[in-house]
């Protein structure tokens, strides 16, 4: 991918989300070819995919998602949320836990988004009040 695109502070117009949308096409089909990754390579494809169906590529829906595929959604938008990007400037955890409940049975399984909670809060990395 061009990294220019990867680095755009700015909107996405349609053709350029189009070429965004492609990289978990793009990551399957390089882990399916090596022999070492090929057993993730549906993980890998499926990290898009939204709780609710409208996710990328296939709209997958709920439990059709495989699990490790819906942690990794969970944790990556997590890790997002809490370290920032050029387009979006991180949150503090008591923000980042609320946008995942925000978005909790939408983009996110609820299960998942539960237990992230759960250890966050066993971690000591949020209050329980």
């Amino acid at each position: 991918m061009d990294e220019e695109l990867i680095e755009k502070t700015g909107r996405l117009n349609d053709f350029e989300w189009e070429i965004i949308k492609r990289h978990s096409e793009i990551g399957y089909r390089i882990a399916s070819s090596s022999t070492i990754l090929a057993s993730i390579s549906e993980y890998i494809l499926s990290h898009h995919e939204w709780y609710n169906g409208n996710g990328y590529p296939r709209g997958l829906k709920g439990l059709e998602i495989p699990l490790i595929s819906r942690i990794i959604t969970v944790a990556d938008a997590y890790s997002v949320m809490r370290t920032g990007r050029i387009y979006k400037e991180k949150m503090d955890t008591e923000d980042a836990v609320d946008e995942l409940k925000r978005f909790s049975g939408i983009q996110f399984d609820p299960l998942v988004v539960e237990k992230l909670i759960e250890l966050l809060e066993r971690m000591g990395e949020l209050s329980t009040i």
